[in-house]
């Protein structure tokens, strides 16, 4: 009975908080749109029985998804956006991560601090803040100026590359934090047996480092892909009007539109988007579990 409860109170925890939550939209979806509170319809009553509520539902949002390009197209453009975003993340965390690692013991801790730093203000100040750092009389394009890089402002806010900068400078630590761990925890005897063997610096670092680091590197990939991909604020804030990402589609449908039963259809296909790089990170935090062992 101790290990039932012990297992129960997680599960109870994912019950009320995912699932519940999770088949409430998936019946909103099914669901029409009506000027009504809440905006749509069949509303359950125990006078037409669960039978004829059952009957009004359909999937006629889920085929107006597919029928109309601007949905399609929204979750084409975010996930090249946030597979552009994991790879420029990963090729900037992987040197901040292994300089960590090789540091000397007594700045790692100081460096580690420098890498989370940033959560200790508010997401939303720190996107607000990169819209004056970026926008024409913002203090990058005056720095440009001021070196004679540039002769007039750059046009960076509003754009795909404002949105690129937001997403890499904001899941940057979830990239850095993994591969951390996982180059901490290398022997680093065995770059000295590679080198002993004939590798030189490079060749040891490809074939050794980058092999073990190999969790750290899909860990962080997922981390900051999940995100990215149903990113709302970054792309609002940043990309402007220009930039189509699911997320600032999932809003405008509940909060302008008010078509609550396609914003629901929106979301659950975003989920299920969402499932597989979930299952695959789980899958893999699994396989090193039991390496570890």
């Amino acid at each position: 009975m101790r290990k039932f409860f012990l297992i129960a109170v997680p599960y109870a925890w994912l019950l009320a908080l995912f699932l519940i939550p999770f088949f409430i939209v998936l019946k909103i979806s099914l669901s029409d749109v009506a000027l009504a509170r809440p905006p749509y319809v069949p509303q359950f009553s125990w006078d037409d029985g669960i039978m004829a509520f059952l009957r009004d539902l359909d999937f006629e949002n889920f085929v107006f998804l597919t029928e109309d390009s601007l949905y399609w197209k929204a979750y084409l453009s975010s996930v090249s956006i946030a597979g552009l975003s994991t790879i420029l993340t990963l090729t900037i965390g992987y040197p901040l991560a292994y300089g960590m690692a090789r540091a000397p013991e007594e700045w790692r801790a100081t460096l580690m601090m420098l890498i989370i730093l940033p959560f200790w203000t508010s997401f939303l100040i720190r996107v607000y803040a990169w819209m004056g750092i970026l926008s024409q009389e913002g203090l990058l394009n005056q720095f440009l100026m001021w070196t004679g890089l540039i002769s007039e402002p750059l046009m960076i806010l509003n754009t795909p590359t404002a949105v690129y900068i937001g997403i890499v400078y904001t899941y940057l630590p979830f990239m850095v934090l993994p591969i951390y761990s996982a180059l901490d925890r290398m022997d680093g005897s065995l770059i000295e047996a590679a080198e002993d063997l004939g590798c030189s610096r490079l060749s040891a670092f490809w074939l050794v480092t980058v092999p073990l680091s190999r969790n750290g590197i899909i860990a962080g990939c997922f981390l900051v892909f999940i995100p990215a991909l149903g990113e709302f604020v970054i792309p609002s804030l940043l990309g402007g009007s220009g930039t189509l990402m699911i997320g600032k589609v999932l809003w405008e449908e509940f909060f302008s539109n008010r078509d609550w039963p396609v914003a629901s259809a929106v979301a659950v296909i975003l989920l299920l988007i969402l499932v597989i790089p979930i299952v695959l990170f789980q899958r893999n935090q699994q396989d090193a579990e039991e390496a570890a062992k």
